[in-house]
């Protein structure tokens, strides 16, 4: 069952269970997937990792907003930002906790030969495409210059 089917089957239980937070979430990523397949050279269709792709810049997007939010004091709006993360996060496959970054990232840092905080860019090549759709960047990166710093 391709994205767009999964999404379709949970609009329709979220419309009869009147969840609009939900409901909201699924339109978005719907949304994304009509944009998607409507851009030049996708031909109508779109891929598995395409799909992937918007759905980790959604989250981003939605854990971006929540620290703004949270920052302002607006809970109302921070809250619609966590309904829908939790949503968008059962489209996406199991994201990989610290400790197994940092596994990975050893086994990538003695690949590379990495030993200083210059050499972070050749780290971060690496573990971007290895880690794709398993971590956020911006925690790689983080675990990353930790990692070489000491």
């Amino acid at each position: 069952m391709s994205l767009e089917q999964k999404i379709m089957t949970e609009m329709k239980e979220a419309m009869k269970a009147k969840d609009e937070a939900v409901l909201r979430s699924l339109r978005a990523i719907k949304a994304e997937i009509i944009k998607a397949k409507t851009e030049p050279g996708a031909g109508g269709e779109i891929d598995e990792a395409t799909e992937q792709k918007f759905l980790q810049k959604m989250m981003k997007q939605r854990r971006d907003s929540l620290d703004i939010f949270e920052k302002q004091g607006r809970a109302d709006l921070a809250q619609k930002e966590k309904e829908e993360m939790e949503v968008i996060e059962r489209f996406l496959p199991k994201q990989l906790s610290p400790d197994e970054i940092r596994v990975a990232l050893s086994q990538i840092i003695a690949e590379t030969g990495a030993a200083s905080p210059a050499d972070m860019g050749k780290v971060m090549g690496v573990a971007s495409k290895q880690l794709a759709g398993k971590a956020d960047g911006k925690t790689i990166s983080e675990l990353v210059k930790e990692m070489l710093a000491s």
